[in-house]
């Protein structure tokens, strides 16, 4: 017996069955084959068949995005960005993709066939060192990690990379704003005026700062219009209608955590405990 076609063709049921068996033969298909045939006319009768073609459509596309994109994407954690950026002339210097470096990094889904192309386009080892730096903060979270393995040849960057890493590690809380502040403190709501030495220390991020913190673009709209020409006054009225509206919510903590989705300053926290 001979499988010749998978696929239904438009002759109903005789269409079907002439697909099985050898040319010619008055052979009786097997059960299985019988059984193949009918769920094929079943699928062409109600229309099913069209639908699998469009899903194995659109998974043959999602397998051509990953073969263009990698395994990975999205962003590198802001630490790992700042090391890579913080050592980039030296990372330069030491032309590392010209060991296994591209090779490992493609094998994990790091780099995608494009990237490892396009790096290796480059005139110079230098050019193309740049341009892995440039590729691997957008890699995903892993990339860091997966970078750092892949400098079996190059160990002595390797333990570069590490300590200035754990470096940064180190020194997070300092720049963080809130090292040194009591817990009963954090969990607390600041005062009128607290406030108003919050909006002293803050600029135009104020708008993005009480966004963050869940007021709307009416309630600014609000206290511009009560304070048409004093920005504190609408700053001040902006986080007290944030402190009235969360209540016990309202607090140093998640205005710290506001603070940093709006990449402002969160050091003013501690201008404002003086």
């Amino acid at each position: 017996m001979t499988l010749r076609c998978l696929e239904p063709s438009g002759n109903g049921a005789e269409g079907t069955r002439s697909q099985w068996g050898t040319a010619g033969s008055a052979e009786e298909p097997s059960p299985e084959s019988a059984r193949l045939a009918k769920a094929l006319r079943e699928l062409s009768q109600t229309g099913c068949w069209k639908t699998w073609l469009h899903v194995r459509t659109r998974l043959a596309k999602r397998a051509q995005w990953f073969l263009a994109h990698g395994k990975y994407s999205g962003e590198m954690e802001a630490r790992d960005k700042q090391v890579l950026r913080s050592l980039r002339l030296d990372l330069c210097a030491e032309v590392l993709v010209d060991g296994l470096v591209l090779q490992y990094l493609y094998q994990e889904g790091i780099l995608t066939e494009n990237h490892v192309q396009e790096i290796k386009a480059q005139a110079t080892g230098l050019r193309k060192t740049m341009l892995l730096l440039d590729i691997l903060p957008s890699r995903g979270p892993k990339a860091f990690d997966a970078f750092l393995d892949s400098l079996q040849e190059f160990p002595w960057v390797r333990e570069k990379l590490e300590k200035a890493r754990e470096e940064a590690i180190t020194e997070l809380p300092a720049d963080d704003g809130i090292a040194g502040i009591p817990p009963h403190v954090l969990n607390s709501s600041p005062s009128d005026r607290q406030i108003s030495q919050l909006a002293q220390r803050l600029g135009p991020e104020w708008e993005p700062v009480v966004l963050s913190l869940g007021l709307s673009q009416t309630d600014i709209y609000r206290c511009k219009a009560n304070h048409p020409h004093n920005v504190q006054s609408q700053m001040v009225e902006a986080f007290i209608r944030w402190r009235q509206r969360f209540g016990k919510e309202a607090t140093f903590q998640s205005l710290h955590r506001g603070l940093r989705t709006a990449e402002a300053d969160p050091s003013v926290l501690q201008h404002m405990l003086e």
